[in-house]
């Protein structure tokens, strides 16, 4: 399956993370909420709070998060961060973050870069390996149409649908993410994971058994940490296997 991973990879990765998930979804409610509190007319926080709920967010949580974003009550103010290097084996990485300490976060991503075998680098370094794309994972079942789930989708604006061994994905632009989102979800269908992606257009792997395990470990550290929100990488293996 390579890099886009299987239903149970996804599955499994987002179970033994879920407190930190926690974490960056409600710091993501709190950001999208700034433009205002109603997801009935804010698509980008009605896609928040959905996800939220999809790993079992308690409903108290986001309620406070929408709260803290309209300023009904106090909290931090985040600001995004992208950070762009390489990890070994000349593998590309983006790390996107939200964070309200911009000195914690920049040398928390660097120490684990270097510590780990990679190097970060400037911005645009990597970035012009990636295309910006909405993608949507739905697993494969036996009760899914796959023609009336791709007529849904391109109805609602989505550009492309990808059928893999288990699951179907969903491709958007950035702009027309959340209506096809939206659409996917008013239609019935389970979204086992979702996000605006950098998807790279050329990948690398590291040839070497040791290296792969230092890139997966690398990575980990940096989705463990709450201010990272989303770590991208163009390694043509399932990290989850390793």
């Amino acid at each position: 399956m390579g890099r886009h991973g299987t239903i149970a990879g996804r599955k499994a990765a987002q179970d033994s993370k879920r407190a930190a998930m926690f974490t960056k979804y409600g710091r993501a409610i709190i950001v999208a909420a700034k433009a205002g509190g109603d997801p009935e007319y804010n698509a980008t926080l009605r896609v928040a709070i959905e996800k939220a709920k999809s790993i079992g967010m308690p409903n108290d949580n986001i309620k406070r998060a929408i709260k803290k974003g309209t300023g009904e009550l106090e909290g931090e103010t985040y600001e995004e961060l992208t950070f762009e290097g390489y990890g070994v084996g000349g593998v590309a990485v983006i790390v996107e973050t939200l964070t309200d300490n911009r000195n914690r976060t920049t040398a928390a991503v660097r120490s684990t870069f270097d510590k780990h075998g990679g190097n970060l680098g400037t911005p645009g370094c990597v970035s012009y390996m990636f295309s910006r794309k909405g993608v949507i994972i739905i697993e494969k079942t036996d009760d899914i149409d796959e023609d009336a789930l791709m007529e849904t989708a391109l109805e609602a604006g989505a550009d492309d649908m990808i059928t893999h061994d288990d699951s179907f994905e969903i491709q958007t632009t950035p702009e027309t993410y959340t209506d096809v989102h939206g659409a996917i979800v008013d239609a019935g269908y389970e979204i086992v994971d979702s996000d605006v992606e950098f998807v790279p257009s050329m990948e690398a792997a590291p040839k070497d058994a040791n290296d792969l395990k230092a890139l997966k470990k690398m990575i980990d550290i940096l989705e463990d940490n709450d201010d990272v929100q989303k770590v991208h990488h163009n390694c043509s293996a399932d990290l989850e296997e390793i």
